[in-house]
């Protein structure tokens, strides 16, 4: 049976087109999370992005495309690999890096020569893509669209996540919340870098290392924090954080870890197993963690964001396992665990 939430409404499309046209803002649904998307043609309306998720200006934006044939517009020197990833991948939870043309501008590759390109699955962003080309009398029109929060915070899956974190004007930062349900997937594209012709994986997502070689027929790497490569989304050491400290614990030290922090209303996500009979102080709150990578992705920033808004005080998450199905998943919690602020000392 279909989610009556992925059917698109044709008439919130229409007038988020409009808004786009005009120069606003929009939050939109995508496969991977929702995004916060202007015009990639105007400078304007692409600092306005910045502004309103209060991020640097040196950090590239990922633009959104309707198809592949879109890409002559905006990159160059487009390699085989990277057209074989297209071919396979597009529409999909897939960025590419290429070197940029000139058409992408500074405002959306944060001064560099390079540029991310995504062509989006979900049904939403597609009607949305194809009606802002439409309106622009333009095929490789393009939507500029980082994630659709504070920056450095943990990503929005639901329209409901964009209006906390950013809301709708007059009060809030959007001209226009797109609400087109829950993201399939939950956790960002991978993005992949060809700008210096060799495939590397420079964020893990959906799309495994594994899948990617198998495409390309040969092994891709995956870069660590290298100030060398282009700067993309989500590669900051500490990134997805909640306000609340978050710590990664081990599953075989979870109990030894509540007991230490006797007393504290802590929240806690972790496989059901472990979580019963656990011993936690009154307002505690505990979550059930999936145990197969895909669906714990989906509900991994959902989960983060319901323990944030508790009344707990800190964040205990046991890690993920560490084989490659699970690699998208371990870096989004190891990143929101350096990102996340007010350490008490005095409790570890």
């Amino acid at each position: 049976m279909s989610d009556p939430s992925r059917r698109v409404d044709a008439a919130q499309v229409r007038r988020a087109v409009a808004v786009l046209v005009r120069g606003g803002l929009v939050g939109f649904p995508t496969e991977t999370v929702y995004g916060l998307g202007a015009d990639a043609d105007s400078d304007a309306a692409v600092c306005a992005i910045f502004r309103a998720k209060g991020r640097p200006l040196d950090h590239p934006l990922i633009l959104h495309i309707r198809d592949a044939h879109a890409v002559g517009q905006w990159a160059r020197d487009v390699p085989s690999g990277a057209h074989a990833l297209m071919e396979r991948y597009w529409p999909g939870p897939l960025t590419i890096i290429l070197p940029r043309a000139p058409r992408a501008r500074d405002a959306v590759t944060g001064g560099q020569e390079t540029v991310g390109l995504r062509c989006p699955s979900d049904p939403w962003a597609q009607a949305l893509l194809h009606g802002f080309c439409t309106a622009r009398a333009d095929p490789a029109a393009a939507i500029a669209a980082p994630s659709a929060n504070r920056y450095g915070r943990i990503s929005p899956t639901s329209a409901a996540h964009v209006h906390a974190d950013l809301g709708e004007k007059p009060q809030g930062e959007v001209d226009f919340i797109l609400d087109g349900g829950s993201s399939t997937l939950g956790i960002e594209s991978t993005i992949v870098d060809f700008s210096s012709g060799r495939a590397r994986v420079l964020r893990p997502g959906s799309i495994a290392p594994g899948q990617l070689a198998q495409a390309l027929g040969a092994d891709v790497a995956l870069v660590d924090d290298d100030a060398r490569t282009p700067r993309v989304s989500g590669r900051v050491a500490g990134h997805y954080a909640p306000r609340k400290p978050l710590e990664l614990v081990e599953a075989a030290q979870l109990g030894a870890r509540v007991a230490a922090l006797q007393g504290m209303p802590l929240g806690i996500l972790a496989p059901a197993a472990l979580l019963a009979g656990l011993a936690t102080a009154a307002g505690s709150l505990t979550l059930a963690a999936p145990v197969d990578a895909d669906a714990y992705a989906q509900v991994l920033y959902a989960h983060l964001r319901r323990l944030d808004a508790s009344a707990v005080r800190r964040l205990l998450v046991v890690a993920p396992p560490c084989d490659a199905r699970w690699l998208a998943v371990r870096d989004r919690l190891q990143r929101a665990a350096a990102g996340s602020d007010g350490w008490d000392a005095q409790i570890d």
